[in-house]
């Protein structure tokens, strides 16, 4: 029997829970991931902090997971959010528009890792002072 791809980590406190997920989410380890966050709405929690500091893969199954999960906390009274997500996700989330229903805050305003050395921030764009012209609009004939 192979080894589990993902594994799964939980601490409760009260109404809230941070759960931990290492390893890989794609579509064999989706069905955990689902499972375990439904646990914890059966369990009586409302707040839901996923870490996702461990995950080294997570792709569309994975980004599906979460998403269902988001969608039945909200309707239960609560909340759920990712923190840290791997590269991939973040691209699936910029990708697919659905950020801000998972991050809660932009990725970029998150505080690294505990152990990591924050990323230099690049300076804000300069402001625009020439208004923009649509070089297209919905006439174009």
């Amino acid at each position: 029997m192979p080894l589990p791809q993902l594994t799964v980590y939980r601490q409760d406190r009260r109404h809230r829970a941070l759960v931990t997920l290492a390893g890989e989410i794609d579509l064999e380890a989706a069905p955990l991931v689902r499972a375990s966050l439904e646990r914890c709405l059966h369990d009586g929690i409302r707040t839901i902090d996923v870490d996702l500091t461990l995950v080294t893969f997570c792709d569309c199954s994975g980004l599906n997971a979460f998403l269902h999960a988001s969608q039945q906390t909200i309707v239960a009274g609560g909340a759920l959010q990712l923190h840290y997500p791997p590269p991939i996700l973040v691209l699936l989330l910029d990708l697919t528009g659905s950020g801000f229903l998972l991050l809660g805050v932009p990725f970029e305003h998150l505080p690294p890792p505990p152990g990591e050395v924050p990323a230099p921030t690049a300076p804000d764009p300069p402001h625009r002072t020439v208004p923009l012209v649509p070089v297209l609009s919905g006439d174009v004939q």
